[in-house]
């Protein structure tokens, strides 16, 4: 196997890329450049001096280096310019194995492709142990992809490339990213949980005290227990799957981390889920090693943070932190259950949710491992992020009221149109939103009643989402919206309604957790990066009682979320975990 020490040593630039070669298809260059970034100390500091160079390289090297890859041919992909490695891969993905339809589909997707793009198709079929995606995952990707446009599709094709880089050099340094693996295992165990409908479907659906719910609190409950080794471990009176692994010193303050196991409908298998199983693969670590910490670990497993079944949010951190309001308990979903009769029949207690509440002196702080949830960290080629802050958010719902008329006869200095008044609002609010950093502005609703293809919309019913790192900018922001909004419906003759339905607070990351989160990313030889929270997160809400911070880990798919094309890597995973277990190490370097 090769090692670092080996390649830090190489005697030339040509002589470390003959020892990485096979990395990159038909492209020594890429290593030959990187090695100059030597010596490198961990196997993820190479990975990423390697995407460096292909990053840097422009638009023409990327494309050089897509072409050097070969098609997914099926039958067919045997070639002289096939390497090893591809044929190995191809093969365990199956795609030696296609029957007559699918060859033949697998070409005409070839054929349509390139003819789009311009270069081959590029898919990492390798997934954890080496297993192989199914031949059907495969294809139903080629399709969804062709759709991209093409500077997207470029970037995804060199987002693949690095991911079968990365596989590649894990076997030559036959490094396997146990942990990594393990946390995969269990996130697709837990998957096997979906609500009465969904299932049938192949949708992963969880909401609050199903029996899919049920089901998988009772899993976290089982590996907490039977395979982590935490010491106690319970199903609380919200539903909550509480693990406790304690320190050297039962009176040291305690770490809580933690994140959700609800889903939205038809959702991934990583959001909220993530932040549980992660650190529960480093207390089984401990567990393992016979090792206490000088504090004591707490692992939460939120009951319900979506807010799908009930319009309830945050209620599994709410309990904990004393916010669970009471006024939900007569809240009826879809079929007119009350949460209060749902948790009668989950066995749980409504009278004991009170004691949840945690004592905030009896805790070092809260952090929160997830999914980014976005593109970012795709796009800079970086496996994790650096949460600041979990932007504060407000929201409302409103209609723009005009008069419906004839759309041939009505000139259009006379017009009143509701649509295209909330149209011009939503144009101020993109340019309002782009005019400073991480702000944000979106109108995700949008609704004439009663459109008829003739008629000059009467009214138009829509929504407004703004989002800051800070109150400030955000509230400022819905101020310069709300005057332009008035002063729209005076140029245009038009009135309006508007109903505030949602203001959560900004939730600043907690300074010293923040630089420990850092030091741990640093640690493996990664870069640090930067970033705000887009969405809300349990954090959030534990953020009103104590300190806290999160890791944002890489998704694929350009990091798309609440859907089922949410993914990530075991690698990424394994990244995280060191990460967690470095900022343990961190904190208990920190202890007097």
């Amino acid at each position: 196997m090769l090692t670092l020490d080996q390649l830090n040593q190489a005697a030339s630039a040509a002589a470390f890329a003959a020892l990485l070669d096979g990395t990159y298809e038909h492209s020594p260059w890429i290593a030959e450049r990187a090695a100059a970034q030597r010596p490198f100390r961990t196997l993820a500091q190479l990975k990423l001096a390697l995407v460096q160079v292909v990053r840097e390289a422009g638009v023409d090297a990327q494309l050089k280096l897509i072409r050097a890859h070969p098609e997914l041919a099926g039958k067919a992909m045997v070639s002289k310019t096939l390497t090893a490695e591809s044929t190995n891969e191809q093969g365990k993905a199956g795609l030696t194995d296609c029957t007559p339809e699918e060859f033949a589909q697998l070409q005409q997707l070839n054929a349509d492709y390139n003819a789009r793009f311009g270069f081959p198709f590029i898919l990492a079929v390798r997934g954890p142990r080496g297993l192989g995606l199914h031949r059907h995952e495969i294809i139903a990707t080629f399709a969804r992809r062709l759709a991209h446009p093409v500077d997207y599709e470029r970037e995804e094709c060199l987002r693949n490339i690095h991911r079968i880089a990365e596989i590649r050099l894990n076997d030559k340094f036959g490094h396997v990213p146990a942990e990594g693996n393990r946390v995969w295992d269990w996130a697709e165990a837990l998957a096997a949980h979906s609500d009465p409908g969904f299932a049938e479907q192949g949708q992963l659906t969880v909401t609050y005290l199903t029996d899919a719910h049920r089901a998988c609190a009772r899993q976290l409950a089982g590996w907490m227990r039977d395979e982590c080794g935490f010491d106690r471990v319970e199903i609380d009176a919200v539903g909550n799957v509480v693990g406790v692994y304690e320190g050297s010193d039962p009176a040291a303050p305690r770490l809580l981390t933690g994140s959700h196991y609800d889903t939205v409908r038809n959702g991934g298998k990583y959001d909220g889920r993530l932040g549980i199983l992660v650190p529960m693969a480093c207390v089984r670590a401990l567990h393992q090693a016979g090792r206490r910490l000088p504090f004591g670990i707490e692992v939460i497993g939120f009951a319900e943070e979506e807010g799908q079944r009930y319009k309830a949010t945050f209620l599994g951190s709410g309990a904990i932190t004393g916010h669970f309001d009471p006024r939900w308990l007569d809240q009826q979903d879809a079929d007119g259950v009350t949460m209060r009769d749902a948790m009668a029949a989950a066995g749980l207690r409504v009278a004991d949710i009170g004691a949840l509440k945690r004592d905030p002196a009896r805790y070092r702080g809260f952090v929160e491992v997830h999914i980014e949830q976005g593109p970012v960290l795709s796009e800079i080629d970086l496996p994790l992020g650096i949460v600041t802050s979990i932007n504060g958010g407000r929201r409302f719902v409103g209609e723009m009221i005009g008069m419906a008329s004839h759309a041939g006869t009505t000139p259009m200095d006379r017009r009143r149109d509701a649509a295209a008044g909330v149209a011009e609002l939503i144009l101020y609010l993109e340019k309002r939103a782009a005019s400073q950093p991480h702000l944000v502005g979106t109108v995700g609703l949008l609704d004439v009643p009663g459109g008829s293809i003739n008629v000059v919309p009467g009214r138009c019913r829509f929504s407004l989402d703004i989002r800051a790192t800070t109150d400030a900018v955000r509230d400022a922001c819905v101020a310069d919206v709300l005057a332009e909004l008035q002063a729209l419906c005076v140029r245009r003759g038009l009135q309006h309604r508007l109903e505030e339905t949602m203001c959560a607070a900004a939730a600043p990351s907690d300074p010293r957790w923040q630089r420990r989160w850092e030091a741990a990313v640093q640690s493996l030889g990664l870069a640090v990066h930067r970033m705000p929270s887009g969405a809300g997160h349990d954090a959030m809400k534990l953020h009103e009682v104590m300190p806290q911070a999160m890791l944002f880990v890489r998704g694929l798919n350009a990091g798309i979320s609440h859907n089922p094309l949410e993914s990530s890597t075991n690698d990424d995973i394994e990244l995280a975990v060191r990460a967690f277990q470095a900022l343990l190490s961190d904190e208990m370097s920190d202890m007097p």
